[in-house]
Formats: structure tokens, sequence, C-alpha cells
């Protein structure tokens, strides 16, 4: 079997979520477009050894909804033989493209291949593609009576399960701020972020817009929960509503894009491999906690490539809110100081397709600066699944 690996991985700043944000202004077909190319352009490869791009994107509808990979191919001015697919596996989407890269080289079917996110979460609002419909249909209805949750309740019911308060929540959001803020000030966010030009101001953004480095959890304590409503709070009278804005994912715009081939086709290009993507794996949990599934996901995978916890340097568990990391830290027993050292989507953003690409982007950077071996990236998904991999350097 071919072993699929990393020649190059890059990113965009991430810019809040806003009318005037740093990336709002950008088009998501020109935001993915402009990655690609600095990809290309890092890497030298010819664009038209390029077999496929798989784009991970969550809000398919609006200026996201025309097959957003082939549109950006076609706008960075690469050759038109090319073709492109869009993944949606919710918050994993661009994760999932990344396995589905893999496993065409590994099959054979890829020698070069691009897998990648985007998400303009400015522009292209969350949920905006529902059109106000019923999304689950009545077999699920009521299968799941009196009703499946949004993500914040399921993240209330991960936080009460395994008893965290909103003093440790707090204290994790923090701590996700306070290690961004302090890579960012070591430039060690540089290697990894692509500059992107906004055309509407002619200005470039160079770095991440949504670290805030004054956040502490005395700044944070008097912010309200999010989720709590009569009807929840009569539903679930165990809970204690702790989940607030600044304990949960910032809504992001944001890009990322990696570069994967065979050996062969490294070696034929004089590449050096900077990671393999060593294993894999997706998984499904219980859809009424919703966010649970990397607990499971994480220990099949272990348990497939016969690793054990201690033998990862590096853990990325995408923080969706900060009860999904911590449930999973408290339950694997992690050493904390080996999750999200630089920092999570609490401080970097979640722009959904994009996040699974970002934080091997991440991961693969700081592996690197560390010295480390082997790196594990899992990310939460609606529905109750959830992805994993294995990143392997030699």
């Amino acid at each position: 079997m071919n072993s699929a690996v990393v020649i190059d991985a890059v990113r965009s700043p991430m810019g809040r979520a806003r009318p005037a944000g740093a990336l709002a202004g950008v088009h998501p077909v020109e935001l993915l477009a402009q990655v690609v190319s600095a990809l290309v352009e890092r890497t030298a490869v010819d664009p038209g050894e390029v077999d496929d791009l798989l784009v991970g994107c969550v809000t398919q509808s609006s200026e996201q909804s025309g097959n957003i990979g082939r549109m950006a191919w076609l706008a960075a001015g690469l050759p038109e033989q090319v073709p492109s697919v869009t993944i949606e596996r919710k918050c994993g989407s661009g994760q999932q493209a990344l396995q589905f890269a893999a496993q065409g080289v590994m099959a054979g079917s890829y020698d070069i291949v691009i897998a990648a996110g985007v998400e303009s979460m400015s522009r292209v609002p969350i949920g905006s593609n529902r059109q106000g419909a019923d999304i689950y249909g009545p077999s699920v209805n009521e299968r799941y009576a009196p009703g499946l949750l949004p993500q914040g309740v399921a993240a209330e019911l991960i936080a009460h399960r395994w008893n965290l308060d909103r003093k440790q929540l707090d204290e994790f959001a923090a701590r996700s701020h306070q290690l961004a803020a302090r890579a960012d000030s070591a430039n060690a966010f540089v290697r990894e972020i692509v500059p992107i030009r906004v055309p509407a101001t002619d200005e470039t953004v160079y770095r991440d817009e949504t670290i805030r480095p004054g956040t502490t959890l005395d700044s944070i304590a008097a912010l309200t929960p999010s989720f709590r409503t009569e009807e929840y709070a009569e539903r679930f009278p165990e809970l204690r509503w702790h989940v607030t804005p600044a304990n949960s994912s910032q809504l992001t715009d944001g890009a990322s894009a990696v570069l994967i081939a065979s050996e062969r086709a490294a070696r034929r290009m004089g590449w050096r491999p900077r990671a393999r993507l060593r294993s894999f794996y997706a998984c499904g949990d219980d859809p009424l906690m919703m966010l649970t599934a990397p607990i499971a996901a994480t220990r099949e995978i272990l348990a497939r490539t016969s690793l054990a916890i201690d033998q990862i340097d590096h853990f990325e568990v995408n923080e969706a809110f900060a009860s999904v990391p911590l449930a999973w830290q408290s339950d694997l027993e992690v050493d904390i100081d080996r999750l999200n050292p630089r920092g999570g989507a609490i401080a970097l953003g979640h722009p959904l397709g994009a996040t699974g690409c970002r934080l091997l982007t991440t991961m693969l950077h700081a592996m690197e600066d560390a010295d480390q071996r082997r790196g594990l990236q899992t990310v939460c998904e609606a529905g109750g699944m959830a992805n994993a991999l294995i990143l392997e350097r030699d």
C-alpha cells in the first residue's frame, strides 16, 4: 500500500465573522483561491499534475453553493482539467477531505492531491442553508422525541456529565487565548499563514484577528449563558448553564489547504515529505450528546494502530466548546500540556469546513518546532460524529 505524505500545509489568517471582520470583504471563492495559489507556489508543484482538489465546506448555499473548490481552482487561474469536489461532514468536513485525499493516495487513485477547507461565516451565515425547514424529518424526530438539541445544549450536557463547572470552562477558554497570544507574539504562526488580500480595500491581512491576548478568568466571568431557555431548563433541570460565547468557539472566516502525495510522487518531484498520514477513522456516537464522539474516535484509532496514548506527543481536539476537549482530556487522562498547545478554536476561531485542515496545519508546524514525532487530531461533528487522524514524522 502507498503511503500518503504531507508536502506542505498552509492557512489564511482567521477573521472574525462580522460585517467589519478582517476577511469579510473577501468572497469565499477568492479566499480559498488565494490559499490554494499560495500552496501551489510554495511547493512548486505543477498544478496540472494535481489529480483532485477535495474541499470541506459546511454551509453550501449562496456564495458557497457552486462547488466552491472548482470555482476557487478556476479563480486562481489554474489548469481547467483538474477536478474538484466539495465535502460536507459538518465541522469535520475539512478533516474528511484530508481522509479521502490520503485514502485516494493509499489506494493508488491519486499521486498528488490537495485537501482543503473554507468557510466565510460573515458572508454565508451558519444555518442559512436550512431555509427554515425541518432538517431531521419525521422518523428522526420520532426516534429522539422530544427532539434533538442545539450544539450548545449538548455542550451543557457534557459539562454536567463530566462535572465541569463554569470556572473550569472559563479557565480553559482563557488558556486558549493566552496560548494563542503567546504563539502569535513569538511569530510561531508565521510559517503556516499565507497573507490574504482584501480586494474591496486593497489591504492585506497577515495575522489572526480572533486572538484576545487580554482574556482572563475575571474578564469573562460575568458573561450570561447562551443556550438556556425555559423549554430546555424544564427538560433538563439538572443543568446549571455554564456555556457562554467566551468558552465557545468563535464564528470565523478562514481557509486552509494541504498538499498530499504518494512517496513515489514525492521522490519524482524532489520533495522532502514533512510527515505522513499514518491512520484515520470516523465514527458515530449519541446524537443527543452530539459532541462526545472524539473520545470514541480517539480510543479506536489508537487501538487500530496499536499505539498507547503516551506515544502521542501532540493532541489537537477542536474547541467547539470548552466542555468538549475538557471531557476528552478527563476521559483519556491526557496531560493538558499536550492538548492544543498553541490554543484552539476558542482563540483561533472555527471556520467550520476549514477547521480540519487548519488543525493539521497548526499541529504540523508545532510538531516540527518541538521536534515531536506523533500528533493526533479529532473533531466533533453535528449529529454525533467525529473524525480522528494520526500524523507521524520520521
